[in-house]
Order: structure tokens, then sequence, then C-alpha cells
């Protein structure tokens, strides 16, 4: 594959005006585009082939380093390279990593259009707003072995660029639909055949570590501090808290749907076991 075009531009060059958006993702998305930022997440952006990549920005060390990547990319997809003091003066604050790629916002499949009993594991969020937990949520569901991601009402876009960066970029892999009918969705995981497994804190849910397991789940979870809608709780099949020792009362978001997520695929034996 040719290599990519490769301009260095100066601070005032109109055709960095995306990257001035940086800190402003309504803007950003008015334009159709959202950001991934550092050198592993770019690389995934560019080597995944999911996205669009509009443009990359790039220091010359950056640049330098991440060679490889830019040949994997097309010919006319423009990658601009410029001193870190110019990269810092477009975004207005310091990207230390030096590199930035920005691409377009995919249409997201309807929920209706998912093949639900096809899934033996899936993650369902309801108004986990803040998107680091997001992100988390999305690299520990990658990780273990969820095989989509379903978004219900309050929750943060997962290509924010903080959500990307947080899960590794695993919110640009790993499938995701928001969920406009809610709690009602629920339902029709249940009638595909997933068992709804609640997650809370409170002492009334049973232990995760005394009921049987199934083998295909949904796994839900809430916003730190409220939790999950009594709407949520009252369509799952079953409702179960990990238990706590000392004066810690629940765990981060991300981390509860990984515990849950770590017993259902321990039932299975370990990845190519």
């Amino acid at each position: 594959m040719a290599a990519p075009q490769v301009i260095t531009t100066g601070l005032d060059d109109p055709r960095l005006e995306a990257y001035r958006d940086l800190t402003n993702p309504d803007a950003l998305g008015a334009r159709g585009l959202f950001v991934a930022e550092g050198r592993l997440v770019v690389d995934r952006l560019v080597r995944g082939g999911r996205h669009l990549v509009h443009s990359l920005l790039l220091t010359d060390t950056a640049a330098a380093a991440m060679a490889p990547t830019l040949a994997a990319l097309d010919h006319v997809t423009p990658v601009f390279v410029v001193p870190q003091a110019v990269m810092n003066g477009v975004v207005g604050f310091n990207i230390h990593r030096g590199c930035l790629g920005l691409a377009a916002r995919p249409v997201t499949p309807p929920f209706d259009t998912q093949p639900w009993a096809a899934y033996r594991r899936v993650v369902v969020a309801e108004g986990v707003n803040n998107p680091d937990n997001v992100g988390s949520l999305f690299r520990n569901a990658a990780a273990l072995g969820a095989e989509a991601i379903v978004l219900g009402p309050g929750c943060a876009d997962p290509l924010y660029r903080k959500a990307i960066r947080t899960s590794m970029a695993a919110t640009l892999s790993l499938p995701w639909v928001v969920a406009s009918a809610w709690p009602d969705a629920l339902d029709v995981l249940r009638a595909a055949g997933l068992m709804v497994i609640a997650c809370a804190p409170d002492a009334g849910a049973a232990s995760l570590y005394d009921v049987a397991l199934p083998a295909r789940a949904a796994v839900l979870v809430g916003a730190e501090g409220n939790g999950l809608t009594a709407a949520a709780r009252a369509r799952a099949d079953l409702i179960v808290r990990v238990p706590m020792h000392g004066e810690m009362d629940s765990l981060n978001v991300a981390t509860a749907a990984a515990v849950v997520l770590s017993a259902l695929a321990g039932r299975e034996g370990a990845p190519g076991g």
C-alpha cells in the first residue's frame, strides 16, 4: 500500500480546524467526527478498519515512532506533522502523547437488528454517565468475553475521547447499541434466551457465589451512587451482589461488571482451554 500523504503545517492552517473542537464534543459531533488520542489507540483505530479515518495530527516524534501505523493508511488520508507547540496551540492544551486521529462517527445500528439469540454474554448499562467508567466497562467487557454492550438511558458517549482512551480502544471494536425503548429492551434480551443478571450492592441481593450461573447472560449495571432504577431491577431475572469485606460497601461499576463476567467466563474454563 502506498505511503500516506504527510504534511508539515503551521498553527493557522485551516485544515486543522476540526482539531480545535477537541474539547467541545458537541461541535465535533456536528462535524460527524470523533477523536482518538494516544499512539496505541490511534494505531487500533487505523488497523481496525471499522471507522473511516479523516486525518491524523502528530508531532514529528510520534510520526517517526508510528511509521508502521502510517504505512497501514491509504494514500489519501492526510497526516499533519507539527511541532509539539503547534499541536498544543491548535487543541488548546498539552497533548503530551503527541498523537491524535479524527474519524467519521458511525451510524449506530438499531437495537432490534442485533442477533441477541446468538450472543452468550452481553453487558447492559443504565445511567453510567462517567466517560471513564464507560471506557473501563468496554475494556473489561472486551477482555472477559462479552460480545456486545447495550447502552440504556443516561450513558456517556463511548466515542468521547476519554472513553476511547480508557477503554484502550475497545469502544472502537466491541459492538454497541443504544436501547431507546427502556426498560423494554431487557425483555427483548430475555426473550432471546439471555438471563438478565442485575448487579446491586444491597444486602437483599443474592451473593454472586451462591447462585447457579447460566450459560448465557446479560449483565446489567447502573450508575454509581444511584444504582439501577426500580424499573430496570424489576425486569431482571436475578439480582446479585459481590460480597464486600471491611468497610467497603461497593465496587466501581466497571469492576463489578468484570467480577460477574469473570464468574460467567469461569464456568466455561479459560480461553483456549
